[in-house]
């Protein structure tokens, strides 16, 4: 018995080990977001006082401050992106303005993500983490355009390359504690693939729902 005790204590202990560097990694990246939220520059010294751990800590899981940054990004970028997949109306007026005010909603919870998206350093890291997310807008745009809900004059592709430089201005300048943020996203964009403003408030007002936060 006492062998087999001593046996097993070793696996024990890289348990709590591994359960304990797990919960200091969560401890860093709540930390991280909570701060950058704030202050996109926040220290690396920052966070990890942030997180309770010390710098020395920080590196063991995180090699630099990039690779903390991209664990953020990538964060966040799994609840766009699960916006855009679940965005299905098929209406692609209502699953494009759906999906701008669903975006703009969730910058606001998780602003760290947002902030970091905003600049342009990692921009190409965005676009990456981002990709279902812009296939889905590509998809809603290319159906509005061969329906006809969308202007003509413009292929597709532009159309979605405006819709999302635009958009990703628009958050730039208004910032998500806009509080009229929501409406004035949704118009911009639906402007962009050629909805006139008098059927942009008709088709709000007979869906209520995307700017109350459906």
């Amino acid at each position: 018995m006492a062998a087999q005790h001593s046996t097993d204590e070793p696996a024990a202990g890289r348990r709590v080990r591994r359960a304990d560097a797990a919960a200091n990694r969560e401890a860093l990246l709540a930390a991280a977001q909570r701060l950058l939220a704030a202050d996109p520059h926040a220290s690396l010294d920052a966070i990890a006082q942030a997180a309770g751990l010390s710098r020395r800590a920080l590196y063991g899981h995180f090699a630099d401050r990039e690779s903390l940054l991209g664990e953020v990004i990538a964060l966040g970028a799994v609840r766009f992106n699960a916006i855009a997949e679940s965005t299905d109306d098929t209406d692609p007026r209502v699953a494009l303005a759906r999906m701008a005010a669903r975006l703009w909603r969730e910058a606001s919870a998780v602003r760290a993500s947002a902030n970091i998206a905003l600049d342009d350093a990692h921009v190409a890291q965005t676009v990456h983490a981002l990709a279902p997310l812009r296939r889905r807008v590509r998809e809603v745009v290319a159906d509005g355009a061969a329906t006809g809900a969308f202007r003509a004059d413009m292929s597709p592709g532009l159309l979605t390359f405006l819709v999302e430089r635009t958009g990703r201005a628009t958050l730039r300048e208004l910032r998500p504690a806009a509080g009229d943020g929501a409406e004035t996203v949704v118009r911009v964009v639906l402007s962009i693939v050629g909805i006139p403003w008098r059927e942009q408030a008709t088709l709000l007002r007979g869906h209520p729902e995307i700017l109350a936060g459906d």
